[in-house]
């Protein structure tokens, strides 16, 4: 798709996701396989194979709970064991993980539950 002649142009999306306790927060991005590229006291940017987001201190339940994201992985089974077992070592507060589920619209989605609630949509793509 061409973008349009005038207007804005994205080159890129970082959103702003919400932690408790930013090291925490941070630890578990960190297990899961996310680099910091940045961090301050306040926040800290998480990269992964080229996205990125901001893991800011920052806390409003209703927020960081309202909070998702849709992340397309290689193996979502794979993933589920992956963070199941770093969940064991019981380092990382209310997280959570379910097994995988298949959805109707094509993906098969392991969810996760960072520490501080935020709702992550680990997605295989079943039609590739």
């Amino acid at each position: 798709m061409t973008p349009p002649p005038t207007g804005l142009r994205v080159r890129d999306v970082r959103p702003f996701i919400g932690a408790a306790d930013l090291a925490v927060s941070k630890a578990f991005y960190v297990a899961l396989g996310w680099q910091v590229e940045y961090e301050d006291t306040h926040l800290a940017l998480l990269a992964n194979g080229g996205h990125r987001f901001y893991l800011q201190n920052a806390y409003a339940k209703e927020w960081v709970e309202n909070t998702m994201l849709h992340v397309t992985v290689d193996d979502a089974a794979a993933a589920h064991a992956h963070i199941a077992s770093l969940l064991d070592t019981g380092g990382f507060g209310g997280a959570r993980v379910a097994p995988p589920k298949r959805e109707p619209y094509g993906a098969l989605v392991t969810y996760v539950w960072d520490p501080a609630g935020v709702l992550l949509h680990l997605a295989q793509w079943l039609d590739e």
